[in-house]
């Protein structure tokens, strides 16, 4: 009987940028979810590099362990990684009256937006001619609207593309989570802002769960 093999171990598909790209700039979110992207960039020989704008994650100490870790296997792999400003005023000053949207309403648009936005002016004022973001792999996100969102940031640059890669195909999403596993990430259990956070909470509470404990939970244990 053959051993069944891990979803890392399968042959992945060989990736190529749009419009005859060489260079990447690849906006990260957090490990688990740019693990995989990292790994299938890497197996196809694309040059890129990371860059981490997340102005949106609260508190500071969740920003931190989420972009220590993204550091961490970037190193591992070594990827050059901008750490970009952590400018949560302006985040929050784009996010008023916003404050009780749902989840993938205008609140993320505009969040995707700004991220992007930043994404395709360092793109563009560095030397890469193409932007992605690990955002699109997790399942909780809108793809269509990510992949909006950067495209229209591109679109105020000449020569700068968006890929719009479904990181979740072909086994995509179970290798997000066997190498999160395997590099034990740490878990995180909201979306990242404030509201979100505010908000799982609220759900948790009133379904007898505990709040969520900043820094505690990780993949493996």
């Amino acid at each position: 009987m053959e051993n069944k093999k891990n979803v890392t171990d399968i042959e992945r598909e060989v990736l190529q940028l749009p419009n005859n790209g060489k260079r990447l700039l690849l906006h990260s979110c957090c490990a688990p979810c740019s693990g995989e992207v990292m790994e299938a960039i890497v197996a196809s020989g694309i040059e890129f590099t990371i860059f981490f704008y997340n102005p949106n994650i609260h508190p500071r100490k969740e920003y931190e362990i989420r972009k220590d870790e993204n550091v961490r296997f970037a190193e591992k792999h070594n990827i050059p990684i901008i750490d970009a400003d952590y400018d949560s005023d302006n985040w929050y000053q784009r996010a008023k009256g916003m404050e009780f949207e749902p989840e993938r309403g205008i609140r993320c648009t505009m969040c995707f937006d700004m991220r992007f936005e930043r994404t395709a002016l360092y793109a563009y004022e560095n030397g890469f001619d193409t932007i992605t973001s690990s955002l699109g792999i997790s399942r909780w996100k809108n793809l269509n609207q990510i992949n909006d969102c950067g495209l229209r940031a591109t679109k105020k640059y000449e020569g700068i593309s968006y890929w719009t890669y479904n990181w979740r195909k072909k086994g995509g999403s179970a290798r997000m989570l066997e190498i999160s596993k395997r590099e034990k990430f740490y878990m995180q259990e909201y979306c990242g802002c404030s509201y979100s956070l505010r908000d799982s909470n609220k759900w948790r509470l009133s379904n007898g769960r505990e709040r969520i404990k900043i820094g505690t939970k990780y993949y493996g244990d």
